[in-house]
């Protein structure tokens, strides 16, 4: 297992850094959000709680926390043009100091393609370098399900988006940043796990992770001590 000063390291000489988006990139919870927004907001933020608490499949809690909101195409783009997603203070200087040193940044997130790649552009991330669920419409615009074939839509899915990173870009040192369960076990194949509790704090991710921090000024500083 390596140390603290083993993890800052690897962060500091990175290929890749992955962010977890939900509670860690922005503030609040996309899929609670969306479901304020349509209307059934306490119905699924009761499921989300439990789907955190890791006693259902991802899979299942999505589908249906889904099939309780059945969001259309309208209602999610009104949802972003009307509640846009509120970025946390400081990542916008850390993703630009990242990028600065030729370090990649991927957003790797349970939540939805349209609303993920809609922060991307606020942090300059390429939507390429997205990878979230997708939300299906029919031709009406009325909800029709999700992309059951997205890695992100399992449990264990972020873990294997990093593989093929790792694959893909021959990367050797990639780094996991989140607030929850799923982000932790990306790592391994993550080579660093850093714990966000800046918007929220998970207890059994406080208490395992070996690097945690509230505030994501603490990761500039540790990139601007070297």
């Amino acid at each position: 297992m390596a140390s603290l000063l083993e993890l800052k390291e690897i962060f500091r000489n990175a290929d890749a850094v992955c962010f977890d988006v939900d509670s860690t990139v922005i503030k609040e919870e996309g899929i609670d959000e969306l479901a304020k927004f349509c209307g059934v907001g306490d119905a699924v933020a009761e499921m989300t709680r439990r789907a955190m608490g890791g006693s259902v499949t991802f899979k299942a809690a999505l589908t249906a926390r889904l099939g309780l909101i059945r969001p259309s195409w309208e209602q999610v783009q009104k949802l972003i043009s009307d509640h846009p997603p509120q970025l946390t203070p400081g990542i916008r200087e850390l993703v630009s100091r990242l990028h600065q040193r030729g370090i990649q940044v991927f957003l790797i997130s349970g939540g939805f393609q349209s609303i993920v790649e809609h922060v991307a552009l606020q942090v300059n991330i390429p939507t390429a370098n997205v990878f979230a669920n997708r939300l299906k419409f029919y031709f009406n615009g009325e909800y029709a399900g999700f992309d059951e074939t997205q890695p992100t839509a399992e449990s264990g899915g972020k873990g294997k988006v990093i593989s093929h990173l790792k694959e893909q870009y021959h990367f050797k040192k990639v780094v996991m940043i989140g607030d929850g369960a799923t982000d932790m076990e990306a790592c391994p194949p993550a080579d660093c796990f850093i714990g966000f509790g800046g918007n929220v704090i998970r207890k059994q991710v406080k208490e395992k992770a070996k690097w945690y921090i509230t505030h994501f000024d603490e990761l500039l500083k540790e990139l601007e001590e070297r």
